[in-house]
């Protein structure tokens, strides 16, 4: 599953990154979002883009595209 499929309040630990072009990734692991890591999605804006998430205590907005590379496994 990816992580701009999941609904506000799910949870979800990040299995992998499948992102090609390496200044995203980079960019992406400095924002803390390596493997491992549980997220959650606070916020969808009325649009759907960006989506604000919560990871290692503190809150992101993010394109959807680029969660769209994110692959996640949900944590109940």
């Amino acid at each position: 599953m990816k992580l701009d499929e999941l609904k506000v309040g799910q949870k979800a630990k990040v299995i992998k990154l499948d992102v090609e072009n390496k200044e995203i990734r980079r960019h992406l692991l400095d924002m803390g979002i390596t493997r491992g890591v549980e997220v959650k999605i606070k916020k969808i804006t009325p649009m759907g883009d960006p989506i604000d998430i919560e990871l290692r205590d503190y809150e992101l907005c993010i394109r959807k595209a680029d969660l769209n590379k994110i692959e996640v496994e949900v944590v109940k």
